[in-house]
């Protein structure tokens, strides 16, 4: 429905012009709801206020209260001409800002989306997505689990566990009670400092269902956040194995012994056949849970609470027994042989003895009491003594001698030491705790021994085939961290429901750190109970073989065994159904968010949403887990990928403390960065403590999944914590470099490429860029940067469209940098802004490459080479060095090695060591890496050429550079005729271009069009310059070997002389023809044959004053000397270097003067003419090598 918009109208004619400022709020919500735009209140029943709403059509709202589902109410007093579009405007008091209301939304609508937000689930798109597209949100139940029910009890549920009522006696007996509380108290420790940090993390915000991943891809990126997510799945995989391995221990070992599969005639393959049948029963009970899994998780949840409860009552069971064994212990006694213990499997009550006197009958023997009255050790037979009756020999006596008969040979330990009972669990009161204190480690295979009883001291290693209790495993401190860790996971169950609770942010904390607590005190009081309560032997007696198979810590328990038995065979079950439920979640969450492209098939399932495919990976990974059988060598595993999990939560939150993120802001507030590293510390010191060799494997594995995501995966912005860091480690790196300039040592190519970019926005000489990539040995900055002529605020676009392509052609030549793109009305002036404002702090470049402008003789345009020399002297004004490869395009690419070849540097000045280091770098990369390297050096008559190469080779020596010297001897000549004749022509061009640039001004100038004489006299002027020009440009192009193929330096900008030049024309030159000449491009060959028959020609006209002065010019002295060095050097050059690959020369600088700048355009030329690849190299005064170390 619409709703009907009213205000409040003045009772005064006068009030009218304000009411304007009293606009109603347009409301689209549907219901019968009104808005008022006034600041005074207003009854709705007054009738002034309906006569006073808005002109709009209500339809359905007047079908509610008007009854006429048609009518409309006018206003005299609003002008409403929009009020028929209703939500076609906005409020009239945020009229400033309604063109932007589709980018901007009004707080209000804002807050309304916020209230509406539900908890996504796990592995959904981001919320940020969501909200940006506008999604339309499927309504979901409001959640409304709390506390207790939503993150205390699934705590509780999967941090106890199968370690508690399999292995934790066993850790007390090995370990003691002293180092049995060390290992839980770290433990605990470890989870605890985590569970801070997780809380921190997880009230830092709404945290989506998804658990630790969710907050670890978030807080630290999606390449840490991807390799410990995985490790994380691969934990909670590998401890659904383990639950399996141990439901089906307790299976086989205390419910149902016969229905083994397998079974050994000896009892050296006992064990070997109870991990086959561990193998066989944990398949088939991994394929009913996951069958379980797959057809509905609605069951598992429903079986939870049952699960729970047997865990609960297993615990309170124990402590029961605990207490009562006080006043009345049970009964469960333990035969030892000296201080050796005796397996009770086979052996009765009466059976603890090597004899038994005759004369009792077989069905009295259950009524003889051997144990006097309050007595735990009685001797039952002295063979000293003679015996008073006839006895028999009992099982026992078999086991140990070769026969039945008394006179048979026996065992020497059995022949020394006697039989003896003690009792298993003396009970709390018995004083047992301070035999128990201490540690008592074993190897494998060792018989478990009790220190306190005293035996015979030639005791010899005992046989397998002797029914002893042996050590199936070595133990140690260290294994045992890695086993009993297990015992303290699982507190991540409140944060992985987060979606479910009715405040996640109060619950988490409270709920996940009382859980913490409350099996910390669980596991510390179990420890000093099972230490008070039972002997050491039953303690180290893993599988209860001394008191009849019986499980250890059900020995304990009130009123019977079975109720632990019975009670942890569920628990295990139900936590194993948990990991093969939460594991394929996590896996699909991962999948989905698309950081790892070979997992995204396991983003899919069924039509509901469960994850089939990521529960069978989930089940051939627990499988793997299963067929190692060993609850022993399964539990290390998940340790690691636990506490790599845990370690990177600890860091997550210790960065983003340190970093103080302005996002940071996290409801808990009872953290802090020191408890981070403390349990970040903890965690990796497990890792090493519990199984080096494991922790480097899952260090490994996880460093190999980052790499992997680095490289392959899809980019991800999470604004983590990494950045943050990368952020401030930058922040802090710069203004340490500003302190002070680099030192000589420390000089690397920070480059700045110059790249042209043609009409369709495509890089005209991508080799630049390959070129600057073969640079990269320096490991120093690269900005790769460009111009774009026009307005800012038009050319924004072209400016953007440009940047992408200087990044795609980045990424393809591997080029690590950054780009920048300027938008400049003149390109002279956008190099030159680039030049000074390229970089930051420290990390300025201090080096340009630019191209060579292509075709500067013929182009009668000057604005590319004049671009390029201005470029020059800017560079030298900046102090930074120049790199000019001419030919670029003949440069090889990256996938065109050099197989053999000298790179040739011609020393000419000494400018800061750059041609030395560049070659250097140049052969780091495989492109160059075969090349040799030769260092060309010119000595004048006055040099000891001998000495200077000697000089040369020790600088090299101590440069630690190798390549091969060489002294060019220069000697002084006479300036040849072809010198004369090449300067002439130089200046001659110079002066012709000059004029003609001067003629065409003028004729622009002339501004009366009907003057036909001035049209046809600036015609003919130019005309006939154009040709000179094009007469001499062929005469002074000498086609050097592959001239550039583009201009690398940016043109556009045009000059405009003002000075005019006086001079006459032809008349018969016609208007236009001199435009037509002077656009078109050709090729003659100017002679003196051709002056001659030139001036012959023209003789009846009137030639330019300045044209008649060019023909009979001398040229500059100084210009003569430049051009003799020049052609000198070249022939040098191209004599010694004519074969090299690529030749580095010193560049010469630009002339102080700027009437000279076409001169020095021709040095270079010459300067480098017969050369196929050639590097112009330019310092920039400063030192960048040096012979020190």
């Amino acid at each position: 429905m619409a709703s009907v918009r009213f205000t409040v109208t003045p009772t005064k004619a006068e009030d009218l012009p304000g009411l304007s400022d009293m606009s109603p709020d347009i409301s689209s919500r549907s219901g019968a709801r009104v808005r008022f735009g006034s600041r005074e209140s207003v009854n709705r029943s007054d009738p002034l206020s309906e006569a006073t709403a808005g002109g709009a059509e209500t339809p359905d709202h007047s079908n509610a209260d008007q009854g006429d589902g048609n009518s409309k109410i006018s206003s005299v007093y609003i002008n409403n001409t929009h009020g028929g579009d209703d939500d076609d405007f906005y409020d009239r008091n945020l009229a400033l800002f309604e063109e932007e209301m589709d980018t901007r939304p009004k707080v209000s609508s804002l807050l309304n989306r916020l209230a509406n937000y539900t908890n996504l689930t796990q592995g959904a798109k981001e919320h940020e997505e969501a909200e940006s597209i506008g999604e339309k949100k499927k309504a979901y139940k409001s959640p409304q689990m709390g506390t207790f029910m939503g993150v205390y009890l699934p705590c509780l549920q999967n941090i106890f566990g199968v370690i508690l009522f399999l292995r934790l006696t066993w850790v007390v007996g090995n370990a003691g009670v002293l180092q049995g509380l060390c290992i839980v108290f770290i433990c605990c420790c470890c989870t605890l400092l985590t569970a801070i940090s997780m809380s921190a993390i997880a009230t830092n915000g709404v945290v989506p269902a998804g658990g630790a991943y969710f907050m670890i891809s978030r807080s630290l990126g999606p390449e840490f956040g991807g390799a410990v997510g995985l490790c994380f799945y691969l934990g909670t995989t590998f401890a659904g194995a383990m639950y399996i391995l141990g439901a089906i221990e307790i299976l086989l070992m205390y419910i149902a012994p016969k229905a083994a599969i397998f079974e050994s005639k000896h009892p050296e393959g006992e064990g070997a056949a109870m991990l086959n049948n561990m193998r066989v029963y944990g398949s088939i009970c991994l394929l009913l849970m996951s069958l379980l899994v797959f057809v509905g998780v609605k069951y598992v949840n429903k079986l939870a609470s049952i699960f729970l409860a047997c865990v609960i009552v297993s615990i309170v069971s124990i402590y029961v027994g605990a207490l009562v064994s006080a006043f009345k212990p049970p009964h469960f006694p333990v035969c030892m042989l000296g201080n050796r213990t005796i397996s009770g499997h086979e052996v009765g009550d009466d059976q603890c003895s090597k004899t038994l006197p005759l004369q009792i009958k077989e069905d009295e023997v259950d009524n003889v009491t051997i144990f006097t009255e309050n007595s735990t050790m009685v001797p039952t037979f002295d063979p000293s003594l003679e015996p008073p009756l006839p006895e028999k020999t009992t099982y026992l006596w078999k086991q140990f001698c070769q026969g039945p008969e008394i006179n048979s040979s026996c065992d020497e330990y059995f022949l020394s030491n006697n039989f003896s009972q003690i009792e298993g669990i003396p009970g709390l009161a018995s004083g047992v705790i301070s035999e128990n204190l201490w540690s008592s480690y074993l190897s494998r295979g060792d018989v478990v021994e009790k220190g306190s009883v005293s035996s015979s001291p030639d005791a010899h290693p005992a046989s397998t085939h002797q029914p002893y209790v042996f050590v199936d495993i070595t133990t140690s401190f260290t294994l045992l961290v890695g086993i009993f860790f297990p015992s303290v996971t699982g507190i991540m169950a409140g944060s992985n429901r987060s979606g479910d609770l009715k405040d996640a942010q109060r619950s988490i904390p409270i709920g996940t750190i009382l859980a913490i607590l409350t099996t910390s005190i669980v596991y510390l009081t179990s420890v000093i109970l099972f230490g008070a309560c039972i002997d050491g032997v039953v303690l180290r007696d893993k599988f209860g073989d001394s008191v009849k198979g019986n499980l250890v810590v059900g020995t304990l328990a009130w009123p019977t065994p079975w109720i632990i038995v019975i009670g942890s065979f569920f628990s295990t079950c139900g936590a194993g159904l948990q990991s093969l439920t939460g594991a394929p979640r996590l896996l699909q969450a991962i999948a989905k968010d698309n950081i790892i492209p070979f997992l995204r098939v396991f983003g899919h399932g069924k039509a509901n949403g469960e994850p089939t495919w990521a529960l069978l990976l989930t089940a051939l990974i627990a499988e793997l887990g299963i067929l190692i059988a060993s609850l022993d060598l399964v539990a290390p595993i998940l340790t690691m990928f636990f506490l790599m999990c845990y370690l990177f939560v600890n860091l997550a939150c210790g960065l983003q403390t340190l970093l103080r993120t302005p996002n940071w802001r996290p409801r808990f507030s009872y953290y802090h960065w020191t408890l981070s590293f403390l349990g970040m510390t903890i965690c990796l010191a497990l890792m090493f403590i519990s199984s080096w060799y494991y922790a480097i494997v899952a260090i490994v594995i996880a460093g190999m999944i980052y790499k992997y995501i680095e490289y392959h995966g899809a980019e991800k912005e999470w604004g983590d914590g990494i950045r943050g860091l990368s952020l401030s480690a930058a922040r802090y790196a710069l203004l340490r470099l500003e302190e002070g300039p680099p030192h000589t040592k420390n000089w690397r190519p920070q480059v700045l490429v110059l790249l042209k970019l043609d009409e369709d926005a495509h890089v005209k000489s991508p080799r630049l860029l390959t070129f600057a990539s073969q640079l990269k040995a320096g490991k120093g900055l690269t900005i790769v940067g460009t111009v774009v002529s026009g307005n800012f605020l038009q050319s924004y676009g072209e400016a953007l469209a440009a940047e992408q392509t200087l990044k795609h052609l980045m990424d393809k030549e591997r080029v690590k940098g950054f780009c920048q793109c300027i938008v400049a009305q003149k390109p002279r002036e956008g190099i030159s802004h680039m030049i000074q404002s390229s970089g930051l702090g420290g990390m300025k470049p201090n080096t340009v490459v630019m191209g060579w402008p292509h075709a500067w003789r013929q182009s009668e345009d000057p604005q590319a080479w004049k671009t390029f020399i201005n470029t020059v002297r800017v560079t030298t004004a900046a102090h930074l060095a120049l790199l000019v490869p001419k030919n670029i395009s003949l440069f090889p690419s990256n996938s065109e090695p050099c197989a053999e070849g000298y790179i040739d540097v011609w020393w000419i000045v000494h400018d800061g060591g750059m041609l030395m280091l560049l070659p250097f770098l140049l052969r780091q990369h495989k492109v160059w890496r075969k090349c040799g390297m030769r260092i060309f050096t010119v000595a004048q008559m006055e040099d000891n050429s001998i000495q200077m190469k000697k000089d040369l080779a020790t600088f090299l020596y101590h440069l630690r550079i190798e390549a091969e010297v060489e002294v060019v001897e220069m000697h002084d000549s006479d300036i040849s005729a072809y010198t004369y004749e090449r300067t002439l022509m130089m200046e001659q061009r110079s002066q012709m271009l000059r004029q003609m640039r001067l003629s065409k001004s003028d004729r622009e100038k002339e501004g009366n069009p009907g003057s036909g004489s001035s049209r046809t006299e600036a015609g003919g002027a130019t005309r006939s310059q154009a040709q000179l020009v094009k007469d001499r440009n062929s005469m002074l192009r000498l086609t050097s070997i592959g001239s550039d193929d583009e201009d690398d330096t940016d043109g556009g900008e045009r000059d405009r002389p003002t000075n005019a030049a006086t001079g006459g024309g032809c008349g018969g030159g016609g208007g236009g023809g001199g435009t037509t000449e002077h656009h078109r491009r050709v090729q003659m060959t100017w002679t003196k044959e051709k002056s001659s028959q030139y001036r012959a020609m023209h003789s009846g006209c009137s030639t330019p004053e300045g044209f008649r002065d060019m023909l009979s010019m001398r040229p500059d002295h100084s210009n003569v000397r430049r051009m003799h060095t020049a052609v000198k050097l070249n022939e040098v050059i191209v004599n010694k270097s004519h074969d090299a690959r690529l030749v580095l020369l010193n560049m010469p600088g630009p002339p102080r003067n700027t009437d000279g700048d076409e001169n020095y355009m021709e040095f270079l030329e010459v300067l480098t003419e017969g050369l196929e690849r050639v590097l112009l190299v330019r310092g920039g005064g400063s030192e960048v090598i040096t012979i020190y170390s």
